[in-house]
Protein backbone atom coordinates (compact mmCIF):
# COMPACT_ATOMS: atom_id res chain seq x y z
CA UNK A 1 0.00 0.00 0.00
CA UNK A 2 1.41 3.61 -0.88
CA UNK A 3 0.83 7.40 0.24
CA UNK A 4 -1.13 7.83 -3.33
CA UNK A 5 -3.55 4.27 -3.26
CA UNK A 6 -4.55 5.36 0.36
CA UNK A 7 -5.68 9.01 -1.12
CA UNK A 8 -6.95 7.38 -4.04
CA UNK A 9 -9.54 5.79 -1.48
CA UNK A 10 -10.96 8.99 -0.72
CA UNK A 11 -11.61 9.71 -4.22
CA UNK A 12 -12.93 6.64 -5.40
CA UNK A 13 -15.09 6.39 -2.40
CA UNK A 14 -13.53 3.40 -0.68
CA UNK A 15 -13.23 3.43 3.27
CA UNK A 16 -9.97 2.62 4.74
CA UNK A 17 -9.45 0.55 7.29
CA UNK A 18 -6.38 1.27 9.97
CA UNK A 19 -5.30 -0.58 13.10
CA UNK A 20 -2.78 -0.45 15.88
CA UNK A 21 0.09 -2.87 16.01
CA UNK A 22 3.62 -3.32 18.88
CA UNK A 23 5.00 -6.31 17.59
CA UNK A 24 6.36 -8.57 14.86
CA UNK A 25 3.48 -11.51 15.37
CA UNK A 26 0.13 -9.47 15.58
CA UNK A 27 1.68 -6.69 12.59
CA UNK A 28 2.21 -10.03 10.03
CA UNK A 29 -1.59 -11.11 11.40
CA UNK A 30 -2.64 -7.32 10.16
CA UNK A 31 -0.78 -8.04 6.67
CA UNK A 32 -2.60 -11.23 6.33
CA UNK A 33 -6.48 -9.55 7.06
CA UNK A 34 -5.42 -6.68 4.29
CA UNK A 35 -5.53 -3.72 6.68
CA UNK A 36 -4.33 -0.39 4.31
CA UNK A 37 -2.75 1.01 7.22
CA UNK A 38 -0.97 -0.56 10.42
CA UNK A 39 -0.34 2.43 13.01
CA UNK A 40 2.26 1.73 15.62
CA UNK A 41 0.36 4.35 18.25
CA UNK A 42 2.01 5.73 21.32
CA UNK A 43 -0.61 3.72 22.97
CA UNK A 44 1.85 1.17 23.52
CA UNK A 45 2.59 3.34 26.66
CA UNK A 46 -0.76 2.10 27.66
CA UNK A 47 -1.18 -1.25 26.24
CA UNK A 48 2.29 -2.49 26.26
CA UNK A 49 3.98 -0.60 28.93
CA UNK A 50 1.32 -0.34 31.34
CA UNK A 51 1.50 3.46 31.52
CA UNK A 52 -1.15 6.12 32.89
CA UNK A 53 -0.40 8.69 29.43
CA UNK A 54 0.96 8.01 26.09
CA UNK A 55 3.49 11.38 27.25
CA UNK A 56 5.69 8.85 29.36
CA UNK A 57 6.67 6.88 26.31
CA UNK A 58 10.11 7.97 24.30
CA UNK A 59 11.85 7.40 21.27
CA UNK A 60 13.56 4.50 21.69
CA UNK A 61 10.68 2.52 22.90
CA UNK A 62 8.81 3.20 20.20
CA UNK A 63 11.55 2.92 17.12
CA UNK A 64 11.92 -0.56 19.20
CA UNK A 65 8.24 -1.41 18.91
CA UNK A 66 8.77 0.31 14.82
CA UNK A 67 11.35 -2.38 13.96
CA UNK A 68 9.00 -5.54 14.78
CA UNK A 69 6.16 -4.09 13.46
CA UNK A 70 7.70 -3.18 10.51
CA UNK A 71 9.30 -6.58 9.87
CA UNK A 72 5.92 -8.27 9.67
CA UNK A 73 4.49 -5.91 6.90
CA UNK A 74 4.55 -6.81 3.09
CA UNK A 75 1.30 -4.63 1.87
CA UNK A 76 0.03 -2.04 4.19
CA UNK A 77 1.42 1.14 4.76
CA UNK A 78 3.50 1.61 8.14
CA UNK A 79 2.77 4.74 10.35
CA UNK A 80 4.65 5.84 13.33
CA UNK A 81 3.41 7.62 16.15
CA UNK A 82 5.78 10.47 16.90
CA UNK A 83 5.77 10.34 20.79
CA UNK A 84 5.48 13.76 22.79
CA UNK A 85 8.17 15.92 22.81
CA UNK A 86 10.15 14.71 19.86
CA UNK A 87 8.95 17.23 17.79
CA UNK A 88 9.16 19.82 20.39
CA UNK A 89 12.92 20.91 19.56
CA UNK A 90 12.80 22.95 16.48
CA UNK A 91 13.19 21.17 13.01
CA UNK A 92 16.99 19.71 12.93
CA UNK A 93 15.72 17.55 15.88
CA UNK A 94 12.35 16.59 14.43
CA UNK A 95 13.54 15.94 11.01
CA UNK A 96 16.32 13.85 13.17
CA UNK A 97 13.42 11.80 15.24
CA UNK A 98 11.17 11.40 12.03
CA UNK A 99 13.92 9.85 9.93
CA UNK A 100 14.79 7.27 12.36
CA UNK A 101 11.33 5.95 11.84
CA UNK A 102 11.98 5.88 8.45
CA UNK A 103 14.89 3.59 9.06
CA UNK A 104 12.96 1.33 11.58
CA UNK A 105 10.80 0.31 7.59
CA UNK A 106 8.09 2.86 8.56
CA UNK A 107 6.31 4.63 5.64
CA UNK A 108 5.24 8.03 7.36
CA UNK A 109 5.12 9.75 10.75
CA UNK A 110 1.69 11.01 12.93
CA UNK A 111 2.20 13.81 14.47
CA UNK A 112 -0.60 14.95 16.94
CA UNK A 113 -1.35 18.77 16.71
CA UNK A 114 -2.62 21.60 14.88
CA UNK A 115 -2.28 25.07 14.19
CA UNK A 116 1.38 25.23 16.77
CA UNK A 117 2.97 22.36 14.13
CA UNK A 118 2.26 23.91 11.07
CA UNK A 119 5.25 25.05 10.37
CA UNK A 120 7.23 21.77 11.74
CA UNK A 121 4.47 19.79 9.40
CA UNK A 122 5.62 21.81 6.35
CA UNK A 123 9.61 21.53 6.60
CA UNK A 124 8.87 17.38 7.68
CA UNK A 125 6.92 17.58 3.87
CA UNK A 126 9.69 19.60 2.07
CA UNK A 127 12.01 16.27 3.01
CA UNK A 128 10.16 14.19 1.42
CA UNK A 129 8.58 12.93 5.09
CA UNK A 130 5.06 11.48 4.32
CA UNK A 131 2.97 13.22 7.78
CA UNK A 132 -0.57 12.08 9.19
CA UNK A 133 -2.06 14.33 11.00
CA UNK A 134 -3.96 14.45 14.34
CA UNK A 135 -6.71 16.57 15.70
CA UNK A 136 -9.56 16.56 17.81
CA UNK A 137 -8.76 14.85 21.07
CA UNK A 138 -4.92 14.67 21.33
CA UNK A 139 -4.27 12.17 24.08
CA UNK A 140 -0.93 13.10 24.54
CA UNK A 141 -1.67 17.04 25.43
CA UNK A 142 -5.36 17.45 25.50
CA UNK A 143 -5.94 15.96 29.06
CA UNK A 144 -3.99 18.13 31.08
CA UNK A 145 -6.07 21.45 29.96
CA UNK A 146 -9.70 19.83 28.79
CA UNK A 147 -10.19 16.33 29.83
CA UNK A 148 -10.99 12.74 27.58
CA UNK A 149 -14.07 14.95 26.27
CA UNK A 150 -15.57 14.31 22.74
CA UNK A 151 -14.44 17.48 20.88
CA UNK A 152 -16.87 19.58 18.19
CA UNK A 153 -19.98 20.17 20.90
CA UNK A 154 -19.96 23.93 19.96
CA UNK A 155 -20.18 26.08 16.66
CA UNK A 156 -16.97 27.91 17.88
CA UNK A 157 -15.02 24.40 18.28
CA UNK A 158 -16.40 22.74 15.15
CA UNK A 159 -15.11 26.05 13.08
CA UNK A 160 -11.43 25.45 15.13
CA UNK A 161 -11.47 21.85 14.15
CA UNK A 162 -12.09 22.67 10.53
CA UNK A 163 -9.34 25.56 10.25
CA UNK A 164 -7.13 23.12 11.32
CA UNK A 165 -7.82 20.40 8.96
CA UNK A 166 -7.30 23.08 6.36
CA UNK A 167 -3.98 24.04 7.64
CA UNK A 168 -2.77 20.66 7.97
CA UNK A 169 -4.27 20.09 4.20
CA UNK A 170 -2.63 22.96 3.39
CA UNK A 171 0.54 21.67 4.71
CA UNK A 172 0.69 18.58 3.12
CA UNK A 173 -0.21 15.83 5.16
CA UNK A 174 -1.96 13.22 3.10
CA UNK A 175 -4.03 12.04 5.77
CA UNK A 176 -5.56 13.23 9.12
CA UNK A 177 -6.98 11.25 12.42
CA UNK A 178 -9.74 13.03 13.81
CA UNK A 179 -10.18 11.26 17.77
CA UNK A 180 -13.54 11.66 19.35
CA UNK A 181 -15.00 14.20 17.48
CA UNK A 182 -18.93 14.28 17.10
CA UNK A 183 -20.18 12.79 13.99
CA UNK A 184 -21.53 16.24 12.64
CA UNK A 185 -18.53 17.96 12.35
CA UNK A 186 -16.47 14.94 11.44
CA UNK A 187 -18.63 14.62 8.27
CA UNK A 188 -18.49 18.62 7.80
CA UNK A 189 -14.50 18.22 7.86
CA UNK A 190 -14.20 15.31 5.66
CA UNK A 191 -16.71 16.84 2.75
CA UNK A 192 -14.66 19.94 2.95
CA UNK A 193 -11.03 18.55 3.48
CA UNK A 194 -9.67 16.30 0.19
CA UNK A 195 -6.95 14.06 2.05
CA UNK A 196 -9.02 10.99 3.91
CA UNK A 197 -10.18 11.47 7.31
CA UNK A 198 -9.69 8.70 9.51
CA UNK A 199 -11.92 8.66 12.83
CA UNK A 200 -11.83 7.10 16.19
CA UNK A 201 -14.88 7.93 17.75
CA UNK A 202 -16.22 10.48 14.89
CA UNK A 203 -18.88 8.54 13.64
CA UNK A 204 -19.52 6.41 10.73
CA UNK A 205 -19.82 9.70 8.01
CA UNK A 206 -15.42 9.99 7.78
CA UNK A 207 -13.41 8.14 5.46
CA UNK A 208 -11.81 5.47 7.10
CA UNK A 209 -11.46 4.27 10.87
CA UNK A 210 -8.77 3.50 13.36
CA UNK A 211 -9.22 1.58 16.76
CA UNK A 212 -6.42 0.05 19.19
CA UNK A 213 -6.13 -3.40 18.43
CA UNK A 214 -6.17 -4.24 22.22
CA UNK A 215 -9.10 -2.69 22.71
CA UNK A 216 -11.03 -4.19 19.53
CA UNK A 217 -9.82 -7.68 20.41
CA UNK A 218 -10.83 -7.54 24.81
CA UNK A 219 -7.06 -7.23 25.48
CA UNK A 220 -6.76 -4.02 27.46
CA UNK A 221 -10.03 -3.00 29.83
CA UNK A 222 -8.86 -0.80 31.79
CA UNK A 223 -10.69 2.02 29.84
CA UNK A 224 -13.47 1.11 27.53
CA UNK A 225 -14.59 4.04 25.65
CA UNK A 226 -17.94 4.23 23.97
CA UNK A 227 -16.37 4.37 20.64
CA UNK A 228 -14.85 0.80 20.66
CA UNK A 229 -17.17 -2.31 19.58
CA UNK A 230 -15.39 -5.59 21.19
CA UNK A 231 -14.90 -8.28 18.79
CA UNK A 232 -13.10 -10.76 20.63
CA UNK A 233 -12.82 -11.18 24.15
CA UNK A 234 -9.06 -12.05 23.75
CA UNK A 235 -8.01 -11.85 27.19
CA UNK A 236 -10.73 -14.15 28.55
CA UNK A 237 -9.62 -16.72 25.56
CA UNK A 238 -5.71 -16.18 27.26
CA UNK A 239 -6.81 -16.76 30.46
CA UNK A 240 -8.55 -19.96 29.81
CA UNK A 241 -5.59 -21.23 27.59
CA UNK A 242 -2.92 -20.21 30.88
CA UNK A 243 -5.64 -22.14 33.12
CA UNK A 244 -5.56 -25.12 31.44
CA UNK A 245 -1.74 -25.40 31.11
CA UNK A 246 -1.30 -24.72 34.08
CA UNK A 247 -3.82 -27.52 34.86
CA UNK A 248 -2.22 -29.62 33.07
CA UNK A 249 1.41 -29.43 34.06
CA UNK A 250 0.20 -29.63 37.51
CA UNK A 251 -1.49 -33.29 36.77
CA UNK A 252 1.40 -34.20 34.95
CA UNK A 253 -0.99 -34.52 31.33
CA UNK A 254 1.54 -32.49 29.55
CA UNK A 255 3.59 -33.18 27.96
CA UNK A 256 2.76 -36.14 26.02
CA UNK A 257 4.09 -38.43 23.90
CA UNK A 258 3.22 -36.13 21.27
CA UNK A 259 5.69 -33.49 22.38
CA UNK A 260 8.56 -34.88 23.59
CA UNK A 261 11.79 -36.10 21.83
CA UNK A 262 13.72 -39.59 22.68
CA UNK A 263 17.16 -40.98 21.58
CA UNK A 264 17.53 -43.55 19.18
CA UNK A 265 18.04 -47.51 20.95
CA UNK A 266 21.42 -47.88 20.36
CA UNK A 267 22.38 -44.68 21.57
CA UNK A 268 20.70 -45.06 25.21
CA UNK A 269 22.06 -48.19 25.40
CA UNK A 270 25.28 -47.14 24.83
CA UNK A 271 24.87 -44.31 27.26
CA UNK A 272 23.71 -46.61 29.76
CA UNK A 273 27.05 -48.37 29.23
CA UNK A 274 29.07 -45.37 29.84
CA UNK A 275 27.65 -44.51 32.68
CA UNK A 276 28.05 -47.25 34.25
CA UNK A 277 31.64 -47.08 34.29
CA UNK A 278 31.70 -43.22 35.47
Amino acid sequence: MTISEIMNKKKNKEKITMLTSYDYSMSRICNEANLDIVLIGDSAATVMLGYDTTRKIGMDEMLTFCKGVANGITRSLVVADMPFGSYYTGKEDSIGNAIKFLRCGCDAVKLEGGQEFIDIIKNFTSFGIPVMGHIGLKPQTTPLYHGYGSQGKTAEGAVKLISEAKALEEAGVFSIVLEKVTSEVSSIISEIIKVPIIGIGCGPHVDGQVLVIHDMLGLYKDIEPKFVKRYLDLAGKIYDAIKEYEDEVKSERFPTEEHTYHMAGEELAKLEKMLKRV
